[in-house]
């Protein structure tokens, strides 16, 4: 008897289980790709793709439907409020990697802009700290290495540093966005 059931194969797995399995890899799947949305999105834009029927999305629907003389939503200024303000010529020292792995230096010249909305609390801050959101470019900007520029990944990157900066010493949230004339790295 013992020899009978040593021959035996093991048991294939039933299709209840077999169908458990898919399941949980498809939900395991499905997990992944929200997640994956919501860090490269962010959490709040993922939130309004979801239809939650919540009374703060009507009033906008009914902004969006009213056409072109509607009022300019928060997330976009009117081009009549937009400032434009260029900063002088900014040149910095930032680190390189030779094809050897020796360290050495760049320079990195920078001609940028700041669009930001007038009409924004705050906004007359951007002028008057103006030396101050210089100092803080050239400050985060000598940490830079070469490849931190490189590609577009990289302009976008920078934009949205400067951006940070900008907001968080002007207190305000009138910067909207930077224009880059010139980056030069030599």
């Amino acid at each position: 008897m013992a020899a009978s059931s040593a021959n035996q194969a093991p048991k294939a797995p039933s299709k209840g289980g077999r169908l458990l399995r898919v399941f949980a890899l498809l939900l395991a799947c499905g997990l992944a790709l929200a997640g994956g949305l919501v860090v490269s999105i962010g959490p709040q834009r993922a939130l309004s793709l979801l239809p939650l029927g919540d009374a703060e999305a009507a009033p906008e629907e009914a902004t969006a439907d009213a056409g072109p003389e509607a009022a300019p939503s928060a997330d976009t200024p009117a081009k009549d409020n937009v400032v434009v303000t260029p900063f002088q010529e900014i040149i910095v020292n930032i680190t390189a990697t030779t094809a050897t792995g020796r360290q050495t230096s760049r320079f990195l010249k920078l001609n940028i802009a700041l669009a930001y909305d007038a009409t924004l609390p705050g906004a007359d801050n951007i002028e008057t700290r103006k030396l101050f959101l210089r100092d803080s470019f050239q400050e985060y900007l000598r940490q830079l290495n070469e490849t931190d520029l490189q590609g577009s990944i990289g302009l976008v990157r920078l934009k949205a540093e400067l951006l940070r900066r900008a907001r968080a010493i002007s207190e305000s949230d009138a910067p909207q966005q930077f224009l880059i004339a010139d980056l030069i790295i030599q």
